[in-house]
Formats: structure tokens, C-alpha cells, sequence
């Protein structure tokens, strides 16, 4: 027998090596589904489109490259959270967006929407398949451009198409992996050199572009005495055995990267896209040197940009610099490093009490007990700020999050993708109580699976972030509570263990018997819902919100939170002072 046109694309993406496709199956993605059920890839069944989309947005920077697939309108709708976060953040992966039968486009049928303009926004290519002779050369493209862009490629598939017999086309159906060797001129290298070497002073900024380079960028700072500063996404793998290195700015950050990068004469951006215009210098020279010129200057005003690879770039940029001998800038940011790390042990030493654990604490005893290759990942809002300031990069680690794209609910499905890929690693999933109740029916995948993720609930009753934010703009917060069910029962429900925590005490023991727990496990640790993280640099108007803020709690007859807001970010509060 003949094959169809889903088998047809089944078998070429067995040889793109993908190992698993994450969807919810379903009238268009039927034949499909057949398809896979005969091949080696194994068919993720999510509860939820979204979470599908995460987890192969996880897998896609883990391993290079993933796959997911929605079924007609609502099944396909479901993915695009998933899916703009994997664009947002340059990961390779294919949507496979089924759709309703080709003869009924147009006519307002069931389930019917546009893919093309759906997925427009969030994809480097976004074609629809309506003939046989299509497939190979579309299903080929799709996939060269994900992988050589570094992003999304969505396949419109009408469900009658998928079960025509295939046919063969006369063009390439392998995937070509290159890995071109990208640098700045010889001419270009100069120019930098020579800012580098008339400038005293000088830090070196990193993002997840320089994750490559990183013996390259401690050799760099040590030859220039140069602190070196990271973005959260370049965290993991710029931090590890770095002895200059000052920690990360941004809203998330760290004093001491921001200082350093202030009190320079030159700030040297590689490989990073860093997005908060605010937190950059405006007072000195910034060179930066990014893969993609497209986003050279779009953040800061700029001495000098040059496209390149940031391992090559530096490789060929070390031996035109002249060693610098003065150490007293690195060493004044060093010291400057320790005093903000001893800071934030402030926050350690003080665990918290009944119902109201210091979510610092728990982080750095997560931080301790966890495996030095485990694979972390972490939910937007106050989730990210303690895994930025808490966890450490050990060079083995692993740190996933909605990092670009800001979205909550992303870590438990990141968890399953990361543990599905790799099943031998410790993957743990530092979710907020909104975001693990946003997407609470894949508990159940991670029992279905059999998946040994760790579920650390920081179970603060409330939208952190946002109180956060409505209180430095000045607004009592509103809206932001939250009555949350009992999460350790829900995860008994779901078949694996949960466990609730609500004394300082309990969390280190707690902690040991999740993480060493054979099989998936949740822990629902009740946190301080007053614990708040301003960012390194505070505007003076965040300063008269909070006070405005706090004002307006106190006349609403909320005085015991506004005290214990203080009392628990009394060290915050003196550095505002």
C-alpha cells in the first residue's frame, strides 16, 4: 500500500532525528497520530496544547530541536503561548497546526481559522500545505529554517491532505546542520582592539549568545582585569569557575553588575539582547558584538557594533589587545560583589515563621541540595528572582524559563519536556502558585509518563509580581490574592506524593526527601506573601510609590501587612534610604 502524506511526513521527521511529538490529538490530527503510532517518534499526549508547546520549547533548547501539534482551530489556538515563547527566545522548533478540509476554506466552517495569520507574528516560516507535491519541499523548508534561524516554523496541514497518497519530490528532503564559522573583519578587530586598549576601565557584559565562549570570556576579563556581568539567560554558563564575575543586572539582578557597568569607562556587550534600556550605561563607551547585526544598538548607543560569533570573535580578538596591569577597578568590584552577596545572606539566616517561609531561604537550600548537572526551571515572576539570585551555575546546570516572552505557567510544562529529554537528569520545577494553577491538568502528563520531575510550589497566595508591581507604581495592591486549593492533595490525586510545608524548620529535610524521591514529586511550601525583590537600581518614583502605597494600605485599616511588609524586606528598604 501507498504511503499518505502524514506518514510521508512522519518518516522525514524520524530523519531529522526528532524523538517525540507533544500535542492533544484529535479529528485532523488523526492521521497523524496513526503515522506516528508506526514510527520510532513517540506521541506526547499533553492535557493542554500550551503545555505541549513549553515542553517542546524546553526540549528545543535542551537538545536543538522539537516538535509539537495542535488540531484545528481551538487545538492549534492553544499552542501560541508555547509557541511565541520558543520564537521569542531563538529555539528551533516545528508547529504542526492542523486545520479543517481544504474544501470547506473560507466558508466560516466549525473550528475554522487562518494559520497563516495566526502564526504570522511568531515564526521565521509559516506555509500552509494543499498538494501532495508540496510536503517534502515544505516540510524540508520548514525544518532548514528553524534550525538555521533559530526559531519557529509552522506547517498549516488540512486534515483531508494528510491521508493523500504521497509524492516524491525532486528537491533535497535531508536537513542540513551547518556550523559556519562567523567573525568580524580583520579591519573590524582592530577598531575594537583599539577602544579596548585606549580604555582603562572596562567590563564585559554577557548573554546567552557568549554560552559558548565562556573559557574565552574568562580569559578575556583576566587579561583585561575586567569584571564580567550577565543577563539571566546567560547566568548558567557565564558564571561557573569565573573568578571575576559580579553577578547579573536587570529587574532581576544584582548592585554589583550594575555598578561595575556604571563605573566603567568601557562596557564590552557580547552576545546579549539584554532588554532593559534603563538598567544600561548612557555615560561611557559601549561596544557590542552580537551573531545577529540586526540587533546590534537597538538598546544602548553604541561606540562600535560587529556581528560575530562570540566564541570565534574573541578566539581571534585576544591576541590584538594589550594586557592591562591595573587591578584596583576589578578588585574595588569584587569587593562591592561580596558585600551584596553577604547582603542577600540577610534574607538566609532568616528563614521566616509559620505560613510565611522566606522564599530566599528555601532557594538557597534548593540550591545546596540539588545535583550540580540538574535541570532547573523556573515560572515568571518571583520564581525567577529567587532562582537569579539563589541558584547557582555550576557549569552542568541548566536553568529554563519564560525569559523573553514573560509568560506565567511555563515551568512545570518545561519540566516535562527537560525530563522527557533527559530522563537521567534531576529536573526540577520552581513554580509559583498562579502559574502551576494556570496549567494544573499536566500534573497529570508527569504521572502518565512516569517522569521523575520535582514540583517546588512557592506557595506565596498571591500574584508576587504583579503586588510587586503595583506597590513601587504607587498602587495598593488589588486583586492579587489568591485562595489556592490544597496542592499536595491534588498531586496524591494525581497519583505521586505531596507534601505540604509550612514551618521554616521542616524545608531542609523536606527538601531531601522530594529530591531523592525515585518518582515525580510535589512540595508545597507555604512562603512569606510580604517577601519582595526590588530591582538593583531604584528610581526615586518607585520609592515615593511604595511610600504611597503603603499610605493607602494603612488608612484601608491594613496594618499588619504593611508591617510585615517592612519587617520582611527591612534590608531592601535600607538600601532605598
Amino acid at each position: 500500500m501507498a504511503k499518505n502524506i502524514a506518514e510521508q511526513i512522519v518518516e522525514m521527521l524520524e530523519s531529522a532525528q526528532v524523538k517525540r511529538i507533544y500535542a492533544v490529538t484529535g479529528d485532523s490530527l488523526n492521521h497523524l497520530n496513526i503515522a506516528v503510532k508506526k514510527s520510532s517518534i513517540e506521541w506526547i499526549h499533553v492535557r493542554h496544547e500550551e503545555a505541549g508547546a513549553y515542553a517542546a520549547a524546553a526540549e528545543a533548547e535542551l537538545d536543538g530541536f522539537a516538535v509539537c501539534a495542535g488540531s484545528c482551530g481551538p487545538g492549534h489556538i492553544h499552542l501560541i503561548n508555547g509557541v511565541y515563547e520558543a520564537h521569542r527566545s531563538h529555539l528551533p522548533m516545528l508547529v504542526i497546526a492542523s486545520t479543517i478540509q481544504s474544501d470547506e476554506m473560507g466558508m466560516d466552517y466549525f473550528q475554522e481559522t487562518n494559520t497563516i495569520k495566526l502564526f504570522d507574528d511568531c515564526s521565521y516560516y509559516n506555509q500552509m500545505i494543499t498538494r501532495p507535491e508540496q510536503v517534502e519541499r515544505t516540510v524540508q523548508t520548514a525544518i532548514q529554517h528553524a534550525i538555521s534561524k533559530k526559531g519557529v516554523a509552522v506547517i498549516g496541514l488540512p486534515g483531508d491532505v494528510s491521508e493523500l497518497e504521497a509524492e516524491e519530490s525532486v528537491t533535497s528532503s535531508q536537513i542540513f546542520r551547518t556550523n559556519p564559522v562567523i567573525r568580524p573583519s580583520d579591519e573590524e578587530l582592530q577598531r575594537l582592539a583599539d577602544i579596548i586598549n585606549e580604555n582603562k576601565k572596562v567590563t564585559l557584559f554577557c548573554g546567552i549568545g557568549a554560552e559558548n565562549a565562556a573559557n574565552e570570556v574568562i580569559q578575556l576579563s583576566k587579561y583585561l582585569k575586567a569584571p564580567v556581568g550577565y543577563s539571566f539567560r546567560g547566568k548558567m554558563a557565564i558564571q561557573p569557575n569565573n573568578p571575576n564575575e559580579v553577578g547579573l543586572t536587570g529587574l532581576l539582578g544584582l548592585p554589583s553588575a550594575y555598578h561595575a557597568m556604571h563605573e566603567a569607562d568601557l562596557v564590552v556587550l557580547l552576545g546579549t539582547d539584554f532588554p532593559y534600556k534603563k538598567f544600561m550605561p548612557v555615560k561611557n563607551k559601549i561596544v557590542q558584538i552580537d551573531e545577529s547585526a540586526e540587533r546590534l544598538g537597538r538598546r544602548a548607543k553604541l561606540e562600535l557594533g560587529l556581528s560575530g560569533d562570540i566564541k570565534e570573535t574573541l578566539r581571534a580578538l585576544l591576541p590584538l589587545l594589550k594586557e592591562k596591569t591595573d587591578t584596583n577597578f576589578l578588585n574595588q568590584q569584587l569587593e562591592f560583589y561580596e558585600k551584596v552577596k553577604e547582603n542577600q545572606m540577610t534574607y538566609v539566616k532568616d528563614p521566616g515563621k509559620e505560613d510565611a517561609i522566606q522564599p530566599e531561604y528555601v532557594t538557597y537550600l534548593l540550591d545546596r541540595i540539588a545535583e550540580k548537572d540538574a535541570i532547573f526551571t523556573v515560572d515568571t515572576g518571583m520564581c525567577c528572582v529567587w532562582g537569579a539570585r539563589f541558584i547557582s551555575g555550576t557549569g552542568e546546570r541548566k536553568m529554563l524559563g519564560s525569559f523573553n516572552h514573560g509568560s506565567m505557567a511555563n515551568a512545570m510544562p518545561m519540566a516535562i519536556g527537560a525530563s522527557l529529554a533527559y530522563p537521567g537528569k534531576q529536573v526540577i520545577a520552581m513554580c509559583g502558585d498562579g502559574g502551576l494553577s494556570m496549567l494544573l491538568g499536566d500534573m497529570a502528563t508527569i504521572l502518565q509518563y512516569r517522569l521523575p520531575v520535582k514540583l517546588i510550589v512557592f506557595n506565596n497566595r498571591a500574584l508576587g509580581m504583579v503586588k510587586l508591581e503595583m506597590e513601587v507604581g504607587g498602587l495598593p495592591d488589588n486583586e492579587t490574592d489568591m485562595i489556592n486549593p490544597d496542592f499536595a492533595m491534588i498531586a496524591q490525586a494525581m497519583g505521586y506524593p505531596g507534601k505540604n510545608v509550612r514551618h521554616p524548620e521542616e524545608v531542609e529535610q523536606a527538601l531531601k526527601e522530594c529530591l531523592n524521591h525515585t518518582g515525580p514529586y510535589l512540595l508545597n511550601i507555604f512562603t512569606n506573601p510580604n517577601a519582595l525583590a526590588l530591582p538593583p537600581k531604584i528610581e526615586m518614583n518607585q520609592v515615593l510609590g511604595m511610600t504611597k502605597s503603603m499610605a493607602q494600605l494603612m488608612l484601608g485599616g491594613k496594618m499588619e501587612e504593611v508591617m510585615d511588609t517592612v519587617k520582611s524586606n527591612y534590608k531592601h528598604i535600607k538600601d532605598l534610604l
